[in-house]
């Protein structure tokens, strides 16, 4: 077996089409045909069904997928430990959740870059849940995710300490009387963001329910509804105070005690930490530091 036709089978795997993978690839779809019906070959196994609408695993090629990943992962690491000569240079893949990267990211990347441009620097965002599944499986060299985590796989140091504020429009009236009414719409990002497992568990453990949700994928759509009285949300107030539109909205701290997140930034336990990576985090040291002073005062409690 070689790291080409398994890096391969793994982009077949991942899209469930010949055809994706070789987009995703780079490379024509004969190649990819080829390297798959080599590997089929070597292993003495079929590893996906072929039909109409794409390919599927085998229980031989599901079974394959996690020796697959960590194979190409440990050959990746091996290269860039052989080549790395302290020269800080090459690519930097970091993942990133929506509202870091709106608000804290661009920071850290300017720092970075302006220290070391010749680094190609590759962003991926997601909710917490994603960018660990591709921190796990060597899709990403490290991701800013929300705490607290606790991963045998992966070792995380906190960042950026965040208070989480309850968002509405500011001409809404009292929040804390309409969300003990119930009915109101939690305004979160899709399924494995940390901030809406805070918000559903706040509203529970309090009693405001029933709500409904509605799902957006940037900061600017959660927001921007937020602020047009569709309904509310829960956010960093950093990202809430930077918001343009921050006029049309109302701030409330939870209460008694504020509520608070880590953001964390994650890496395997594995990984091999090259020159980029620990200049990375020399620069992620100084921002950490510089970010850990008192945060600004509460606009209102929300009470229980």
């Amino acid at each position: 077996m070689d790291t080409t036709a398994l890096a391969t089978f793994l982009a077949v795997a991942r899209h469930g089409s010949v055809t994706a993978a070789a987009v995703d690839l780079h490379t024509v779809q004969s190649n990819v045909t080829a390297r798959l019906k080599q590997l089929e070959t070597d292993l003495d196994a079929t590893l996906f069904l072929r039909h109409s609408r794409g390919v599927t695993l085998t229980a031989a090629g599901q079974r394959l997928v996690t020796y697959a990943q960590r194979f190409t992962a440990l050959a990746a690491e091996a290269k860039a430990a052989v080549r790395d000569d302290g020269v800080v240079r090459g690519s930097l893949r970091v993942g990133s959740m929506e509202t870091t990267a709106a608000v804290r990211l661009p920071d850290v990347l300017g720092r970075f870059h302006r220290a070391y441009p010749d680094v190609q620097l590759e962003i991926r965002t997601g909710p917490t849940a994603e960018l660990l599944e591709h921190l796990l499986a060597d899709r990403l060299d490290g991701a800013f995710v929300a705490g607290p985590l606790n991963h045998p796989e992966l070792v995380a140091r906190p960042i950026f300490h965040e208070e989480l504020v309850l968002v509405a429009a500011r001409e809404s009236g009292s929040l804390s009387q309409r969300l003990d009414r119930g009915g109101l719409t939690a305004i979160v990002f899709r399924q494995g963001c940390s901030y809406r497992q805070r918000l559903e568990a706040q509203f529970s453990a309090r009693g405001w329910l029933p709500f409904r949700r509605l799902e957006f994928g940037t900061v600017e759509g959660i927001l921007g509804c937020v602020g047009a009285n569709v309904g509310v949300t829960v956010l960093p107030r950093s990202v809430v105070e930077g918001y343009r539109g921050q006029e049309m909205l109302r701030i409330e701290s939870f209460a008694p005690e504020p509520l608070w997140v880590d953001t964390l930034f994650v890496r395997r336990r594995d990984a091999y930490v090259g020159a980029t990576s620990r200049a990375f985090d020399i620069v992620l040291n100084g921002i950490a530091e510089r970010s850990s002073g008192t945060p600004s005062a509460v606009v209102e409690s929300v009470t229980q």
